[in-house]
Order: structure tokens, then sequence, then C-alpha cells
């Protein structure tokens, strides 16, 4: 079972992946970001996404360690 995913608003209509999961909370640096994206931890709606710079729109899911949070205005 999945956990309800927690809305995070930000303050456009994008932001990159890396830039989230740091504004976010989920990870602390940004080493820390790259390392889990590279090896593959993080998931954007469902899906594996190994690209620091991709492009996250309103309402994108992204997953890491069992916690799930989402991109609101």
């Amino acid at each position: 079972m999945t956990a309800t995913p927690t809305d995070v608003p930000i303050g456009g209509d994008s932001i990159r992946l890396g830039q989230f999961l740091k504004f976010a909370g989920v990870l602390d640096s940004g080493g820390d970001v790259k390392e889990a994206i590279i090896d593959g931890f993080v998931t954007v709606n469902g899906e594996i996404d190994r690209r620091r710079g991709r492009q996250l729109q309103i309402g994108d899911v992204v997953g890491f360690d069992g916690r799930s949070v989402r991109v609101c205005r």
C-alpha cells in the first residue's frame, strides 16, 4: 500500500527534480540528491527517473525511500 503523497507547493509552474527533492526536505544535500537519482532510488509518477534536471510539473508525484511528495501550487 502506498502512502498518500504530501503536497509541497512551489513558487511557479515547474521545478527540476533535484531542486524539488531538496526543497521538499526529502534529501538534505545536493550530493545526496545526485547519488539517489543516479542509483535509481527516485521515482516520478511511479517510474524510476535518473535525470536530476527533469522538469516536474504541477501534480507530479516524486517517491523516495517509502515517502512520496506531490508538486502543487
